[in-house]
């Protein structure tokens, strides 16, 4: 595995394989990896000849209140665990490699950006919009890799390549769970004992809902059973909860189609994120 630090050496060392026609497939992740990480690095390597993935902590998605500062980072675990699962080039860059100046172009798609994480976090998804474009123009893919749990930063990264006719396939690696269904995230480290065994209700309550669209419940009576179960979990504390088309995050009452089942709670002062498709 190749770690390089530098744009210009990223895209030296990349060129000539581009040359030779062999496919790219990219993973950007903001480190402290976890099994989620490897699920999308693992697709990446069954897929294409060339594996990059990126590990940097973007500023732009963080508002100043949140935890820019504090969030866990592991570069040497890291290393070890991208060489194990068959990285190619590791791109490590620092905040002045991305960001060298005042930034003055914003990138946002602001339509899908508005509700959901994006009530709650207003300018997180043109932060996540701009450095993508940045690194999709860094590294340019033929295929980038996301994972599910993220689903409206998906729908954002999706419409954003529409858009803007990027020339790359976005493939999304469906959710790595505990055994208690808990999703993979970088921040369950900061859940405690008791919020850890807490946590998997976030996901038991989209169960319950999943259970109550497929017989045949409306958006609004799904959405009410999703925020019923995570108000019987004491320890937790309930953001938001939708039903919501899975493109467009646009609400949905009449359950036909693909439907995104989402919640967002807080275990303590650890913020959580959790979602479910299901195909009616």
């Amino acid at each position: 595995m190749q770690v390089v630090t530098r744009i210009a050496e990223l895209r030296a060392g990349l060129e000539p394989l581009r040359r030779a026609s062999r496919s790219i497939g990219f993973v950007p992740t903001m480190g402290y990896l976890h099994r989620g990480h490897e699920a999308l690095v693992r697709a990446a390597r069954e897929e294409c000849d060339v594996v990059v993935v990126s590990v940097f902590v973007n500023p732009l998605q963080f508002a100043p209140n949140e935890d820019f500062e504090s969030y866990p980072r592991d570069s040497e675990r890291d290393r070890a665990i991208l060489s194990a699962a068959g990285t190619d080039f590791l791109f490590q860059p620092d905040v002045a490699e991305i960001y060298p100046r005042q930034l003055l172009t914003e990138v946002a798609v602001p339509e899908l950006s508005h509700t959901l994480e994006g009530g709650t976090r207003p300018t997180h998804f043109q932060g996540v919009a701009t450095v993508v474009l940045k690194l999709f123009h860094i590294v340019w893919p033929d295929k980038a890799y996301f994972g599910q749990k993220d689903g409206q930063q998906v729908a954002v990264v999706r419409r954003l390549c529409q858009d803007l006719d990027l020339p790359l396939e976005l493939r999304v690696v469906p959710t790595v769970r505990e055994p208690d269904g808990l999703a993979l995230s970088s921040r369950n480290v900061y859940l405690s004992p008791e919020q850890r065994e807490a946590a998997p209700s976030l996901y038991l309550a989209l169960e319950k809902g999943r259970e109550a669209a497929l017989a045949g419940m409306e958006g609004s009576a799904v959405q009410a059973e999703i925020e019923r179960r995570i108000a019987e979990e004491p320890l937790a504390r309930l953001d938001y909860a939708a039903v919501v088309d899975p493109d467009t995050m646009q609400p949905k009452a009449d359950l036909t189609g693909r439907v995104m089942l989402a919640a967002a709670a807080y275990f303590g002062k650890t913020r959580l994120i959790d979602n479910l498709i299901v195909d009616l």
